[in-house]
């Protein structure tokens, strides 16, 4: 018994560990290709239920979407919460995440 709680306990650290932030820019291609943030991975928030899983987007990472108004960033940020991603985020516009993030 006390073996497979330490190794729960394990587990759990180790996730934490490796646990990563990850950007999301949740426009289409076209907006992302105009403009985004460096770094941030482009996945439409129309697709991002099926799309999140071959980014390798783990559930224990931190998930910082952003979009034009934070409007389709919000409906993305349910949408992950849905599929247990916990630490997802909405970052607002573009705009708002450059300055939440402090890139110039």
């Amino acid at each position: 018994m006390k073996r497979s709680v330490w190794l729960m306990a394990l587990a759990l650290v180790a996730g934490s560990v490796w646990a990563k932030t990850v950007v999301i820019d949740v426009r289409t291609p076209q907006e992302f290709a105009q403009d985004h943030i460096a770094g941030a991975l482009n996945i439409d928030y129309t697709v991002i239920a099926q799309e999140i899983s071959r980014a390798s987007v783990s559930k224990e990472d931190t998930v910082i979407l952003y979009c034009r108004s934070g409007n389709r960033s919000g409906i993305a940020q349910n949408t992950l919460k849905q599929l247990g991603y916990l630490r997802a985020e909405n970052y607002g516009g573009i705009a708002q995440a450059r300055q939440r993030l402090q890139i110039r």
